[in-house]
C-alpha cells in the first residue's frame, strides 16, 4: 500500500561550536490519506524541526542529512527547490501555532 506521506530514518542535524546537534535524529512514520498524525512532547525535543525537515525549510547551517520524505511517491529530498516550492501550498503545507494561546497546559494530552 503506498502512503500519503512516509518518512524513513530522517536524520536533520546542527553543526555548532559546542558540538553536532542531532534535532532529528533517525524518525519514521507514514500517514494515509483520510488520517491525521499528532507529534506530542516536551519542548526540544524535535517536533517542530521533523515538520520543517518534512517540508525542507530547514535554515542553515541545519542540514537533513539522512532519510527519505515520500509523499504522494515523490521524494521530496531528491526535488529541486523550484519544484519543491511548487509543491508547498498546492501539495503540502505546514500550519504554525503559537501553543500558549492553543493549548491548556493544565490538561494532559490524553
Amino acid at each position: 500500500m503506498d502512503h500519503l506521506l512516509e518518512v524513513k530514518n530522517l536524520s536533520t542535524h546542527f553543526p555548532t561550536r559546542a558540538g553536532l546537534v542531532r534535532a532529528v535524529d533517525g524518525i519514521s512514520f507514514y500517514l494515509d490519506r483520510g488520517e491525521l498524525l499528532g507529534l506530542v512532547g516536551e519542548s526540544g525535543c524535535g517536533k517542530s524541526m521533523t515538520a520543517l525537515s518534512v517540508m525542507r525549510l530547514v535554515s542553515p547551517p541545519g542540514k537533513i542529512v539522512s532519510g527519505e520524505i515520500l509523499f504522494d511517491g515523490k521524494d521530496l529530498l531528491r526535488l529541486s527547490d523550484s519544484e519543491m516550492r511548487q509543491m508547498r501550498g498546492d501539495d503540502i503545507a505546514m500550519i504554525f501555532q503559537e501553543p500558549m494561546t492553543f493549548l491548556n497546559l493544565v490538561y494532559t494530552g490524553g
